[in-house]
């Protein structure tokens, strides 16, 4: 099937080609501290913008090359704003060679999918009599040919879908989960793959899990993959996986990883509105946020202080947006992400399915792809993460001074200023006005006097040059710390929001405690860390002048 490109999604590339602007990575790709870099002069910061693109399934072929060609599918990942794939595979295919050897139209002749083989046929006849292992291959190829970085992750032992703690896949010892077999796989996958230049990273194993999980197992196994996988291949990033569906890594805080290499080791972690079952939709946002967070960062969080990145290699939501969960779930999250400038991978790419638990052409409603593989399902969404798809900071991007950018992760926009006499708005984070924020607590934008203030409930928020009263003072206050709370001359609390037109303004504080019918997300905002070069309004010396004489920037 072609795609024709809908009006607002031909917008949205366009929008995406003029503000996400990629590094081109010098591979390898290395560690330095908390970052993962480049292997230019100096190690510049490379941010994994990943998407996981599955391929562990039954069929065990990347889904969707019955949709679309497997060129125009990776050139999709890149215009939407991706950088690099998690492709998923089982440790099967590599470890059984009969499986190995069939062919994908054996493959989906043997599971009853008739329309599927006609659709390779029509979009990728030459990989369709290709052995399972060539099909794979051919799409690492793909990937590398359009200069999308690929992570190759060991999702399962015997092809299926994930995960259970009853399914023989979870734990070392479990049914089809030979420690064995598995290092023998982990050494076949690291040769064959590399001299595949655009292969910079290997994840060890996919959410461990189950009435067998144990930390010193996972210490003698892990290990010992770690070291096979760089003795195969030592350009590539080693990526270890946490236990209880990869939410916990709080026994490295007692015993670090003990390798015979440095400068590799990554870990991932995993969170998911649903990782917290209803907890978003029952409870109060700002303290579930707050919550959740708290838990995140003892659990996994704490290894970005101990000096390794920390890779989220699956997170996501139900794209149609009726999810009430997953939407609450989604604005913590970006904001969380956004403030540790974190490494991440989408789940996923996905539109539709071969042939998912027992069900032919299911469709994935946390697909970045609709069904047909044309187009993004929810370019909104896109639009709304295209922030967090470059990096805020990091070695060798000191573009601008350190910094703050006032960041709204609900629509993923921040605070700036198009001119003089025009109010702050929300805008793309990479045309963001660039701020201090003092120890008396008043946000400034950076080489200037002007400080931001208050003005009252409901009217839109101003700079000035008097900065020492209350109204210039801005708090992180309620459990998520995302609301800005500053007092006005009655005394009164207000926070900082948004109107219907993306202008500034402050209003009373909502949704700040036990009220779980309120949604806060358009008083959350989160000061973090930058030195990305932004476009920041030049100041004349008229606009000095305006400021003092009490002109100012009116609201």
């Amino acid at each position: 099937m072609s795609c024709s490109f809908s009006p607002s999604l031909i917008f949205l590339l366009i929008l995406f080609a003029t503000i996400n602007h990629h590094h081109t990575a010098a591979l390898p790709l290395s560690t330095n501290s908390r970052w993962i870099v480049d292997d230019g002069k100096g190690g510049e910061r490379v941010k994994l913008s990943c998407v996981n693109w599955v391929s562990h399934l039954d069929v065990v072929v990347a889904e969707g090359l019955s949709k679309q060609p497997v060129d125009v599918i990776s050139k999709k990942i890149l215009k939407m704003g991706f950088n690099c794939v998690r492709l998923t595979y089982p440790i099967f295919l590599f470890t059984n060679n009969t499986l190995g050897s069939i062919t994908v139209r054996q493959s989906l002749k043997k599971l009853g999918l008739i329309e599927s083989i006609a659709g390779f046929q029509a979009n990728n006849p030459s990989i369709l009599d290709l052995p399972l292992i060539k099909a794979f291959q051919e799409v690492v190829a793909s990937l590398d040919r359009n200069n999308v970085m690929i992570i190759l992750d060991n999702h399962i032992g015997k092809p299926g879908w994930c995960c259970s703690d009853f399914d023989g896949n979870g734990f070392f010892g479990d049914q089809y989960f030979d420690p064995d077999l598995w290092l023998k796989g982990l050494t076949k996958v690291a040769t064959l793959f590399n001299n595949s230049t655009n292969v910079v990273g290997m994840s060890l194993r996919n959410e461990l899990r189950g009435p067998k999980q144990n930390v010193s197992v996972w210490y003698r196994y892990m290990q010992k993959g770690a070291e096979v996988v760089h003795a195969a291949n030592p350009n590539a990033l080693v990526i270890l996986s946490g236990l209880s569906y990869d939410k916990d890594l709080s026994f490295i805080q007692a015993q670090p990883v003990n390798l015979t290499f440095s400068n590799k080791l990554v870990f991932e972690v995993h969170w998911y509105g649903f990782s917290n079952g209803e907890d978003w939709k029952t409870g109060n946002p700002n303290q579930v946020c707050g919550r959740v967070v708290d838990d995140i960062m003892k659990r996994s969080g704490f290894l970005l202080d101990k000096g390794y990145p920390l890779f989220v290699s699956e997170w996501g939501v139900d794209q149609r947006g009726t999810n009430e969960n997953d939407n609450r779930y989604l604005n913590c999250f970006i904001a969380w992400a956004a403030d540790h400038d974190l490494d991440w991978a989408l789940w996923t790419l996905v539109g539709s399915y071969y042939f998912r638990e027992g069900v032919v052409g299911m469709e994935e409603f946390y697909g970045v792809l609709d069904y047909d593989w044309c187009e993004a399902r929810n370019s909104s969404f896109l639009q709304k993460i295209s922030a967090i798809q470059s990096p805020f900071q990091g070695p060798g991007l000191s573009k601008s001074r350190p910094h703050k950018l006032i960041f709204h992760p609900a629509t993923g926009l921040c605070v700036q200023r198009t001119s003089f006499f025009k109010p702050l708005t929300l805008g793309p984070c990479s045309e963001a006005e660039r701020w201090d924020y003092t120890p008396k607590k008043t946000l400034t934008i950076k080489g200037t006097y002007y400080c931001l203030q208050a003005d009252g409930v409901g009217k839109k928020s101003k700079l000035g040059i008097i900065c020492t009263d209350t109204s210039s003072q801005w708090e992180p206050i309620s459990a998520s710390k995302l609301h800005l709370s500053s007092k006005i001359n009655n005394g009164t609390s207000v926070c900082m929001d948004v109107d219907s037109e993306n202008t500034i303004v402050t209003n009373t504080c909502k949704c700040l405690a036990n009220d779980n019918m309120c949604d806060p997300a358009s008083q959350w905002f989160k000061i973090i860390n930058s030195t990305r070069l932004g476009a920041a309004v030049s100041h004349s010396p008229i606009d000095y002048i305006l400021e003092t004489i009490g002109v100012g920037m009116l609201g």
